[in-house]
């Protein structure tokens, strides 16, 4: 008699199936006494071949898993390094910026405060006419209380160094005045001047232009008058050549 295939779906047995059938099987040959000859090659002859369990596909799509992880970990991982370094030099270079600003600033710091130590003739290029303390009757004291600079009308002042106005105007024989109170304690006098360029209360530095000399007051021709003094006042005065050799001017 020939046999013929149900008509309909056919589905293989599953895994389990096979497998409870396989231990059933062990089973009534074990009790047959027949374990030693028929088990293995029973057991050999109906394993499913590896392509069939679909083992083999699942470990290499496993260890493509595993492997993906291990480099996205990798690649996090040099990332986090790479963020890392770069966030070290960012802040090397941001201390770098800061020492390299604090050093500018010191160094124009230091700059400005030797410019504001520093003392110049109060006119450019001349030379003194009349010295400090020489006799005459021109003087009221008897003698001449500051030198005189030998400067034609309208030649530019200057300040001999840092310091703020706390004098101007008239001042009797110095005619038109200036008295400056220096950044050392000390003050300065400028007389004789034909016009005044600034003001009370007004910081001064070194060399800046603060008045025109003249003839004003008492005198006998143009020139300026130059006083240092201990005070603001007259009759304070100090020898003006050695004051001016004492802050490093050459005259």
């Amino acid at each position: 008699m020939a046999f013929t295939r149900a008509t309909g779906k056919h589905r293989r047995p599953g895994r389990t199936q096979r497998t409870t059938a396989r231990a059933a099987g062990v089973a009534a040959l074990t009790t047959a006494g027949a374990v030693g000859t028929l088990a293995a090659p029973a057991l050999a002859a109906d394993e499913p071949a590896p392509e069939q369990t679909g083992l083999i596909p699942v470990v290499a799509i496993g260890d493509t898993v595993a492997a993906q992880i291990d480099a996205q970990a990798a690649a996090q991982e040099q990332a986090a390094e790479q963020k890392k370094a770069e966030e070290a030099a960012r802040r090397k270079a941001a201390e770098e910026a800061r020492r390299a600003r604090e050093a500018k600033e010191r160094a124009a710091r230091e700059a400005e405060r030797k410019r504001l130590d520093t003392f110049v003739l109060p006119i450019t290029g001349s030379y003194i006419s009349t010295g400090y303390k020489a006799g005459g009757s021109l003087w009221s004291s008897g003698s001449h209380t500051g030198v005189d600079f030998h400067a034609a009308g309208g030649t530019p002042v200057h300040a001999v160094g840092a310091g703020t106005v706390v004098q101007t105007g008239w001042g009797g024989a110095y005619g038109n005045q200036i008295v400056i109170k220096m950044n050392d304690g000390t003050y300065t006098q400028y007389g004789h001047l034909s016009s005044i360029e600034v003001s009370v209360g007004q910081e001064v530095t070194p060399g800046q232009q603060i008045a025109l000399s003249g003839a004003t007051g008492n005198t006998t021709g143009p020139h300026l008058h130059f006083e240092a003094r201990t005070t603001p006042e007259y009759g304070s005065d100090i020898d003006p050549v050695a004051y001016l050799r004492k802050h490093g001017v050459s005259i």
